[in-house]
């Protein structure tokens, strides 16, 4: 009876300590100027949440949105902030939150944003000035 304990132990451990995500895929495109980024995952395990991240190539990573797990572990995020700067490229993480605090990280991918006008920029600028 104490070995069954002790095997249930280390089996809901092992089920803690290697929670997360499975991620099967992970990119991005530019879209009428914003950039849409997808993912899928295969398996979920004690996700809280998924926080997108962006920076451009030379500085540092800053959250930009947060997306729930899903049940059909299909995900979208449309970066509609990404207009504002006159960065033309982006790199993109996801931040793996797991409910006991826990955080990973995915790879990072880069998406060129070409299609934004000045103009569109500009009245982005200046919105973002009265929010």
């Amino acid at each position: 009876m104490k070995l069954k304990s002790i095997i249930l132990f280390i089996v809901i451990a092992v089920g803690i300590v290697f929670a997360g995500v499975d991620l099967l895929k992970f990119s991005g495109r530019a879209s009428g100027g914003n950039i849409i980024i997808n993912w899928q995952t295969a398996s979920e395990t004690n996700l809280r949440q998924f926080v997108v991240e962006r920076r451009t190539v030379s500085g540092a990573f800053m959250e930009i949105g947060t997306v729930q797990p899903q049940a059909d572990k299909n995900y979208e995020f449309v970066d509609q902030t990404a207009f504002k700067t006159y960065d033309q490229l982006y790199v993109y993480r996801l931040k793996i939150v797991d409910n006991n605090g826990s955080v990973s990280y995915s790879a990072e991918i880069r998406v060129q944003n070409s299609g934004v006008s000045s103009v569109k920029r500009t009245w982005g600028s200046i919105k973002a000035l009265f929010r």
